[in-house]
Protein backbone atom coordinates (compact mmCIF):
# COMPACT_ATOMS: atom_id res chain seq x y z
CA UNK A 1 0.00 0.00 0.00
CA UNK A 2 2.65 2.07 0.64
CA UNK A 3 3.95 1.82 -3.03
CA UNK A 4 0.75 2.31 -4.01
CA UNK A 5 0.56 5.89 -2.45
CA UNK A 6 3.94 7.25 -3.41
CA UNK A 7 2.76 6.46 -7.13
CA UNK A 8 -0.67 8.28 -6.56
CA UNK A 9 1.11 11.15 -4.55
CA UNK A 10 3.42 11.67 -7.47
CA UNK A 11 0.57 11.70 -10.03
CA UNK A 12 -1.65 13.75 -7.91
CA UNK A 13 0.91 15.97 -7.67
CA UNK A 14 2.63 16.20 -11.39
CA UNK A 15 -1.42 17.33 -12.36
CA UNK A 16 -1.85 19.50 -9.74
CA UNK A 17 1.00 21.17 -10.73
CA UNK A 18 -0.71 21.59 -14.03
CA UNK A 19 -3.51 22.76 -12.81
CA UNK A 20 -1.63 25.06 -10.99
CA UNK A 21 0.54 26.40 -13.48
CA UNK A 22 -2.63 26.66 -15.50
CA UNK A 23 -4.30 28.58 -13.25
CA UNK A 24 -1.86 30.71 -11.96
CA UNK A 25 -1.40 31.88 -15.61
CA UNK A 26 -5.07 32.57 -16.45
CA UNK A 27 -5.10 34.92 -13.20
CA UNK A 28 -1.99 36.66 -14.14
CA UNK A 29 -2.81 37.27 -17.94
CA UNK A 30 -7.09 38.66 -16.48
CA UNK A 31 -4.41 41.13 -14.17
CA UNK A 32 -2.37 42.01 -17.42
CA UNK A 33 -4.76 42.87 -20.14
CA UNK A 34 -8.03 42.95 -18.23
CA UNK A 35 -11.43 40.85 -17.86
CA UNK A 36 -13.23 40.10 -21.01
CA UNK A 37 -17.02 39.90 -19.76
CA UNK A 38 -18.64 36.33 -21.11
CA UNK A 39 -14.79 35.35 -21.85
CA UNK A 40 -12.24 35.68 -19.48
CA UNK A 41 -12.86 37.20 -15.66
CA UNK A 42 -10.95 37.53 -12.86
CA UNK A 43 -12.08 34.45 -9.82
CA UNK A 44 -12.69 35.58 -6.88
CA UNK A 45 -10.25 35.01 -4.54
CA UNK A 46 -7.02 35.01 -6.53
CA UNK A 47 -4.68 33.70 -3.88
CA UNK A 48 -6.84 30.51 -2.63
CA UNK A 49 -6.37 29.81 -6.12
CA UNK A 50 -2.27 30.24 -5.98
CA UNK A 51 -2.07 27.46 -3.12
CA UNK A 52 1.42 25.22 -2.71
CA UNK A 53 -0.86 22.03 -2.60
CA UNK A 54 0.26 20.13 -5.60
CA UNK A 55 3.95 20.35 -3.57
CA UNK A 56 2.21 18.82 -0.82
CA UNK A 57 1.16 16.10 -2.32
CA UNK A 58 4.61 15.39 -4.34
CA UNK A 59 6.62 15.64 -0.95
CA UNK A 60 3.62 13.37 0.63
CA UNK A 61 3.65 10.84 -1.62
CA UNK A 62 7.85 10.64 -2.20
CA UNK A 63 7.51 10.76 2.01
CA UNK A 64 4.73 7.82 2.03
CA UNK A 65 7.43 4.42 1.74
CA UNK A 66 9.50 5.43 4.33
CA UNK A 67 7.11 7.52 6.61
CA UNK A 68 3.81 6.58 5.90
CA UNK A 69 1.92 8.95 8.32
CA UNK A 70 3.95 11.95 7.40
CA UNK A 71 2.97 11.23 4.48
CA UNK A 72 -0.50 10.45 4.22
CA UNK A 73 -1.24 13.70 6.52
CA UNK A 74 0.49 15.56 4.00
CA UNK A 75 -1.10 14.04 1.06
CA UNK A 76 -4.76 14.53 2.66
CA UNK A 77 -3.34 17.93 3.19
CA UNK A 78 -2.84 18.71 -0.51
CA UNK A 79 -6.07 17.40 -1.34
CA UNK A 80 -8.11 19.61 1.52
CA UNK A 81 -6.06 22.45 -0.53
CA UNK A 82 -6.73 21.29 -3.71
CA UNK A 83 -10.23 21.34 -3.04
CA UNK A 84 -10.20 24.72 -1.30
CA UNK A 85 -8.02 26.57 -4.02
CA UNK A 86 -9.44 25.37 -7.34
CA UNK A 87 -12.47 23.52 -5.97
CA UNK A 88 -14.03 20.42 -7.67
CA UNK A 89 -14.49 20.48 -11.43
CA UNK A 90 -13.18 18.86 -14.39
CA UNK A 91 -9.53 19.39 -14.06
CA UNK A 92 -9.18 18.84 -10.22
CA UNK A 93 -10.81 15.74 -9.95
CA UNK A 94 -7.96 13.77 -10.95
CA UNK A 95 -5.20 15.43 -8.49
CA UNK A 96 -8.09 15.37 -6.06
CA UNK A 97 -9.05 11.76 -5.84
CA UNK A 98 -5.38 10.67 -6.35
CA UNK A 99 -4.24 12.75 -3.19
CA UNK A 100 -6.98 11.73 -1.32
CA UNK A 101 -6.57 8.25 -2.17
CA UNK A 102 -3.18 7.94 -1.79
CA UNK A 103 -3.47 9.86 1.60
CA UNK A 104 -5.94 7.07 2.78
CA UNK A 105 -3.32 4.06 1.80
CA UNK A 106 -0.41 5.81 3.26
CA UNK A 107 -2.42 6.31 6.71
CA UNK A 108 -4.11 2.47 6.31
CA UNK A 109 -0.35 1.00 5.61
CA UNK A 110 -0.14 -0.05 9.53
CA UNK A 111 1.75 -3.19 8.99
CA UNK A 112 4.98 -2.37 6.42
CA UNK A 113 6.90 -5.53 5.45
CA UNK A 114 9.52 -5.04 7.47
CA UNK A 115 9.76 -5.80 11.31
CA UNK A 116 9.65 -2.21 12.44
CA UNK A 117 6.58 0.16 12.40
CA UNK A 118 6.84 3.04 10.66
CA UNK A 119 4.64 5.44 12.82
Amino acid sequence: MRNAALVLGVIAGVFGMIVGFFGYGYTAAVEHFGEIEGLAEQVVNVEQLRLLSPLLAIAGGAMARARALWGGVLLLGSAAGIYAGFGLNVFTIFPLSFAAAAGLMALAAGKPDEPKAHF
